[in-house]
């Protein structure tokens, strides 16, 4: 059989969204990251175990004395922006797929999604030794213009540090959005921690970590031969059963790093993996994600109605 064409694989693509994520995902306004609006709205009168506390609008109701809150409306163009990672270390998989197969694919289901609201997406592409930039404008053809570009990129040869490409999106754009780091997040958390902080204090953020099982645990096989893809060293190594695991608790501790730092940014964090159900596990996140909040409003709504 002959492998796909980029159009072929983006048809395929766009069908596995719309039939798998459309509907789930979109509604209302209603992004990866469930929440309420940021634009202010009109102000009404406040009911006890109905609303939240914190929208309580205190001017009004300091001059009318009786308790009002202030509604939050969805914006209506949002802009969108994804830093998508394809450094070296991206054309790498043992699994299913390629990790960079899961980029585009990330890139590519949050892209086609905005577009159905018509709101702006755009992207800064991490490939080679330089930040490409993608200008933000709604509809399909932008988006299909994109990700032909991210399918035909040949292989990476160089590798952009991550803290500083986060640092030129925040500052390129300040209109509150959705910022989508879609990455390995193998760079030390320290590199890109103190961007991915500031760009989350004025923006929702949503992090995608890309993971192949081989970055996990290594297989018994013997004697190999390892490559750093983005500097080109190798090293044979014996893997033994000591190397295997002391391995695996690097492995382990370093995602648990990132973990705790995405965390501390205030960083949504989806997890996709080589070896696994992108959709689904894409899925899984958002409804996770709108459980928790629908239990920190419900949370709020029962204090509000204590006091």
């Amino acid at each position: 059989m002959s492998p796909a064409t980029p159009d072929q694989a983006l048809r395929r693509l766009e069908l596995t969204v719309v039939r798998r994520l459309d509907g789930l995902l979109h509604g209302g306004h209603q992004g990866l990251i469930p929440g309420p609006g940021s634009e202010l709205g009109d102000t009404r009168v406040y009911v006890p175990g109905e609303d939240d506390v914190r929208r309580m609008d205190w001017a009004v109701t300091a001059r009318t004395t009786t308790p009002h809150v202030r509604d939050l409306i969805a914006d209506r163009e949002l802009e969108t922006w994804a830093l998508a990672d394809l450094s070296a270390s991206m054309d790498f998989g043992t699994a299913d797929v390629a990790k960079r197969d899961l980029v585009i694919s990330a890139v590519g289901a949050i892209g086609f999604l905005a577009s159905r609201v018509g709101d702006r997406f755009g992207a800064y592409i991490l490939h080679g030794d330089d930040v490409h930039r993608y200008p933000a404008r709604p509809g399909r053809p932008p988006l299909y213009a994109l990700l032909h570009s991210l399918l035909s990129a040949p292989p990476s040869g160089g590798s952009v540090e991550l803290g500083p490409a986060i640092e030129m999106m925040a500052a390129a754009h300040r209109k509150r959005g959705l910022r989508v780091i879609v990455s390995d997040f193998l760079d030390d958390p320290d590199g890109w921690e103190p961007a991915l902080r500031r760009l989350a204090s004025r923006h929702q953020v949503l992090a995608v970590e890309v993971i192949d099982p081989r970055e996990l645990e290594l297989p018994d096989v013997g004697l190999i031969t390892l490559a750093d893809p983005e500097t080109g060293r190798s090293r044979d190594i014996y893997l033994s059963r000591e190397i295997r695991e002391r391995y695996a608790a690097a492995a382990e501790a370093q995602r648990e790093s990132n973990r705790i730092a995405l965390r501390r940014c205030g960083a949504a964090h989806l997890v996709l993996r080589t070896d696994r159900d992108w959709v689904f596990d894409i899925a899984q996140f958002v409804l996770r994600q709108r459980r928790t909040a629908y239990l920190m409003r419900r949370s709020a709504s029962t204090r509000g109605a204590a006091k």
